[in-house]
């Protein structure tokens, strides 16, 4: 039975896909599809906007307009099937989901699944440090140069990783996930400052949790006055190039 009551609104405009949404949403009413965080169903909703204060976009508020009544009994039933669902087939955000992606190489996946060919074996990195944290934004080897800035585990991830990505590039090495993302912020913003940058690539993994990195780059441009042109290249699980 529609109502007119609280509810939550997402601005897709603003939503980046980070996913900290769903994680403080008790009820489940909230998935990402498409890279955009979406209302799975009104009934979901109980209005209390807790999933705001953790989105870094500021793409969700509380509205009131007609919507389908907040059902407490079926919001609790359907937390417990998805609960269910995680225990017996794995979480089902990549990020959090247990896999063994080479738990048998004599299958036609597992076999497919492994490179058929390293085409180096050297190594391209051009500078030390690499993580983030760690670079001073006045370091040398970021004057008039190619960034190439990367989630962790794009590295452990794409086997190609040196040849095809890092390869005449700086490398910046991080996790938007765990580390603090305003440091993130004030540091990009630094580097963007101080320093000319030839080119930029975004290297991010599936996982919504990641996507955040592009969030905090444009961030970081908009706190240093600075527009640079980058690639975004996101890179799946089993290491492809998505």
């Amino acid at each position: 039975m529609k109502k007119n009551r609280k509810i939550i609104e997402i601005d897709e405009n603003l939503c980046d896909g980070c996913g900290k949404c769903i994680i403080s949403c008790a009820e489940g009413a909230i998935r990402i599809e498409n890279g955009k965080a979406k209302l799975l169903a009104e009934w979901l909703c109980d209005g209390l906007g807790a999933c705001m204060g953790d989105c870094p976009t500021g793409a969700l508020k509380i509205i009131e307009r007609e919507a389908d009544e907040f059902d407490e009994e079926a919001a609790h039933e359907f937390m417990k099937i998805k609960k269910q669902e995680k225990e017996t087939a794995g979480f089902q955000c990549p990020s959090a989901r247990f896999q063994n992606i080479f738990d048998n190489a004599g299958s036609p996946c597992g076999v497919a699944n492994i490179p058929s060919q390293i085409t180096t074996t050297k190594s391209f990195l051009t500078n030390w440090p690499v993580k983030i944290n760690l670079i001073p934004s006045n370091a040398p080897f970021l004057k008039n140069t190619n960034l190439l800035i990367a989630a962790d585990c794009v590295s452990a991830a794409n086997p190609h990783f040196h040849n095809e990505l890092l390869k005449d590039k700086v490398l910046l090495l991080g996790c938007p996930k765990f580390d603090d993302q305003e440091a993130y912020i004030q540091k990009f913003a630094e580097i963007f400052s101080k320093n000319e940058i030839k080119s930029l690539i975004i290297a991010v993994m599936e996982v919504p949790c990641c996507s955040a990195m592009e969030y905090l780059v444009k961030k970081a441009m908009d706190r240093a006055g600075k527009k640079v042109f980058y690639d975004k290249i996101t890179v799946g699980i089993k290491g492809e190039i998505i």
